[in-house]
């Protein structure tokens, strides 16, 4: 660079581009790399660098992919502890956490670092409980890693090894390798960069296999990638100077002021110049937009190549096979990326795909990929120290880390469903005087004070924003625990059944059917005739009796048996739900209690009770408004027992609120309280452990399991279930019979009668007005008042005397209209005779 320098090609390695790239930046000389490919090359501090190679950026991103396609949640890395390997990881890092993964544990080397340094790195990783390893690094001591991995057994069942692209470059120019070269890498999965298969890469492959044939005794030389990439930069660069010169571009340089300075040393540093059109070229070569035989060539805004991807390949046998590709565009895939950009992008899981995998050990079943480390540490379990509930965790007698309970043989018999051993130990958490708070001993697993949490631990919402929890393996919400009286029956109990309200509605309803069916009875049936004392008395009577479909009147019209059916169809409903609630308040014994549920407390200040350590203080006071100044903490069942006889009046509670499981336990010896009102939350208990620990998941299975074959209701009723105080064949008297129960039938039986009302009278006032368009003219004339007391009387009629009056004045009427018929024939006559009398008498005078 002593020379006057327009551009610099290379270096090759991200080490040396990292040094150049300061002298290129400050004499502003466009430096182009094929195959440094560290992504922090391309921050704003060397704007003079352009990569015309894939970003390892996007090839960490790949790996990322592939990890959280398989379902791993943690990986471990080696690599090169140089620019290129750290910022590598460190992309990598960054790739994992968008998917909620991570590595788990970083093993750098030297670049020069001896078999037996290697060695010392791969038992430590070994130890580790992650077997999905990354390995970043060179071609040259990537192979020797792998060796001394297949020496210390890491290339067998269970591991997974994915490796950068300094693997599939060995492949693709050293083919074929040896066996015994081949076999320690089998199994394993690389990526390659994408080059799309056109007509100008073939042809240029070909003229490189006949031209390298000439030179070679042992065959070609082999193209990897990295060759493609620079045979199209020294392409990029060409079309950039002559766009440069295009552009009125001169070639000249200036004289450095900071470098001039630096007279002297081996150097020569003050013979360097600024080339004065540096800024124009690398913009020329920022704009080329063509094709190469790695394909388009063009550059994003952030300088790397557009449409980045990759192939991954499986090695397997002599060589390798593919089994999809990465892009940026589509994700993982069994099509050429380049086939799919004319698609719109699709990168949800259910478009991610790839070829079966021949795994390490010759295996195409995907490993678990990780395993409890072998390295004799155990995992470390919290257990909470209990004071009350002894049955579901407490430590054994004399000793401090063996425990027995509920949850303690859940956990074990889990365990002992895994496929793979699982090294433990107990650590009691809590002073062992009060209940230790489960939310704290949840926290200390973030921290990694411990592994795992262990106990009658509730699943509540903050707690997931810490850990993960497995699969619940009892169900246990928030319950209101109160004093109970027995109601004992007496003289009134058949009032019972029914509230005052479904009492009054019921007998309202009685009398209005009544009186709907006497309207719609009255004209046609004697039955519902008569005085006015014994219609009233008929009415009540057949109302009332329809109770017990005891009454003795027939219905004769049609709508006054349509309403009657309805009705009785409600009053069989009615009658059965009465009969059953009468007799379960008669033979089973009743329960009452002041306190109906949480709808109470929340109405009222009396002090409640909660079981200290639990999470029912926080979510009585967040969610439910609870002032703090009526939460009373209790510790033992006996603290429980005194506080409700108390009463708040004495000093006690009003009632306690605390979960299921330790409430059943607690009613089991203890008749005078139950639960009231019902289960106002929905929770389970379940095993904690910190976020994404693959044993969470696979102890929810064995949690499965338990349930399914009947172990874990073993293990229940072995602990739960011994019980001195019944409460079969009792009943809480909370459950009486509530109008709206009813309503529904109330509302039918309602628009039945309003329909057959409507019905008659639109009958009955299409008769009146008939039989009124028949009376004489005189009494049309009357008042409005008298024609309404005349529609009434025309009402109380019975049809059929209104029927045969009408008949008898149609038959009047006629009669009427023949005498008038007759009349007039006779007159006619009449006047005929008078007529020919005269005519004759005429004609006498004339003669």
């Amino acid at each position: 660079m002593e020379s006057d320098t327009v551009a610099i090609i290379g270096p090759q390695t991200s080490v040396t581009a990292h040094v150049i790239s300061q002298f290129a930046s400050e004499l502003q000389v466009p430096l182009l790399s094929f195959s440094a490919t560290d992504p922090t090359l391309s921050s704003l501090q060397f704007p003079y660098f352009i990569r015309t190679a894939q970003n390892d950026l996007f090839q960490m991103a790949a790996i990322a992919a592939m990890v959280d396609f398989y379902g791993w949640r943690e990986v471990t890395a080696i690599y090169v502890d140089d620019d290129h390997g750290r910022n590598g990881i460190a992309a990598l890092a960054d790739k994992l956490a968008e998917r909620r993964c991570k590595i788990s544990y970083k093993a750098p080397m030297s670049y020069t670092a001896s078999r037996d340094d290697m060695t010392d790195v791969l038992v430590k990783v070994a130890l580790m409980e992650s077997r999905i390893i990354v390995l970043h690094t060179y071609s040259t001591p990537g192979p020797l890693v792998l060796k001394v991995a297949e020496s210390l057994g890491m290339m067998g069942n269970g591991y997974v090894w994915i490796t950068t692209n300094w693997l599939s470059t060995i492949l693709d120019t050293s083919s074929p390798l040896p066996w015994d070269v081949m076999k320690t890498y089998q199994g394993i999965l690389s990526l390659s960069p994408y080059t799309p298969d056109t007509e100008l890469k073939r042809k240029f492959v070909s003229r490189w296999s006949n031209l390298t044939s000439t030179f070679s005794s042992n065959g070609t030389f082999g193209l990897s990638s990295y060759g493609l990439y620079a045979y199209d930069t020294v392409w990029i660069l060409a079309r950039a100077i002559n766009t440069f010169f295009d552009q009125g571009g001169v070639i000249s340089f200036s004289n450095d002021s900071k470098l001039t300075e630096l007279k002297g040393g081996n150097l020569h540093l003050d013979a360097m110049s600024i080339f004065n059109g540096g800024k124009l070229l690398r913009d020329s070569i920022l704009q080329v937009n063509t094709t190469g035989i790695t394909g388009p060539i063009q550059f994003a805004p952030d300088k790397n190549l557009i449409h980045p991807a990759f192939e991954i390949i499986n090695v397997a046998g002599s060589g390798y096979r593919k089994v999809g590709y990465w892009s940026n565009y589509s994700g993982l895939t069994i099509v050429p990326p380049d086939m799919l950009y004319a698609r719109p992008p699709n990168r949800s899981s259910s478009s991610q795909q790839l070829y079966p995998v021949i795994w390490p050990g010759e295996t195409t079943q995907k490993p678990r990929g990780w395993v409890f480390p072998d390295n004799g540490r155990h995992l470390k379990i919290g257990v909470p120290m209990r004071v009350s509930y002894r049955e579901f965790v407490s430590p054994a007698e004399g000793t401090t880390d063996t425990f027995t309970g509920y949850c303690i043989d859940v956990f074990t018999a889990a365990l002992n469903l895994l496929p793979y051993a699982v090294p433990y130990k107990f650590i009691p958490f809590g002073d062992g005087h009060s209940n230790p708070s489960a939310t704290e001993l949840v926290r200390l697993l973030t921290t990694g004070t411990f592994d795992a949490a262990v106990g009658d631990i509730a699943i509540t919402t903050n707690r997931t924003r810490m850990v993960d929890f497995t699969q619940p393996y009892i169900e246990s919400g928030l319950v209101v625990v109160a004093p109970v009286r027995k109601s004992d029956s007496n003289a009134w109990a058949f009032f019972r059944p029914f509230t005052w309200k479904l009492w009054c509605v019921t007998a309202f309803f009685f009398l209005i059917v009544g009186s709907v069916v006497w309207i719609l009875e009255h004209r046609l049936n004697d039955d519902f005739r008569g005085p006015l004392r014994r219609q009233i008395i008929t009415m009540l009577w057949f109302s009332f009796s329809t109770w017990f479909f005891a009454h003795r009147e027939n219905t004769v019209s049609m709508l006054g048996r349509f309403v009657l059916i309805i009705w009785l169809f409600v009053v069989l409903i009615i009658n059965s739900s009465y009969t059953a609630s009468l007799t379960s308040i008669l033979t089973v014994q009743q329960l009452s209690s002041p306190i109906k549920g949480i709808e109470t407390l929340l109405s009222s200040n009396d002090p409640i009770g909660y079981q200290q350590g639990s999470f029912a203080r926080s979510y009585l006071i967040g969610e439910l408004g609870i002032h703090e100044s009526r939460l009373v903490p209790l510790i033992t069942p006996e603290d429980y027992t005194k506080a409700l006889k108390d009463g708040p009046h004495k000093g006690g509670v009003t009632a306690v609120i605390d979960e299921r499981a330790y409430v059943e336990l607690f009613l089991s010896t203890r008749c005078e309280f139950s639960i009231v009102g019902h289960e106002f939350t929905k929770n389970g208990w379940g095993f904690a452990f910190p976020r994404d620990s693959p044993l969470a998941v696979d102890i929810s299975t064995a949690i499965l399991k338990l349930s399914e074959n009947g172990d874990l209701q073993r293990m229940h009723d072995k602990w739960l279930m011994s019980s001195a105080c019944t409460s079969q064949g009792t009943k809480f008297a909370l459950d009486r019979l509530h109008l709206k129960s009813f309503w529904g039938l109330f509302v039918l039986c309602g628009l039945a009668c309003f329909l057959a009302l409507l019905i008659y009278f639109l009958r009955m006032f299409r008769q009146f007005s008939r039989h009124y368009s028949e009376e004489p003219e005189s009494s049309t004339s009357s008042s409005r008042s008298s024609r309404l007391w005349t529609f009434l009387s025309f009402i109380d009629e019975k049809e059929e005397t209104v029927i045969s009056r009408s008949k008898r004045r149609q038959m009047e009427r006629a009669s009427n209209r023949s005498t008038d018929d007759d009349g007039s024939l006779y007159d006619s006559k009449r006047r005929h005779i008078e007529y020919s009398s005269n005519n004759n008498f005429n004609s006498g005078n004339e003669v």
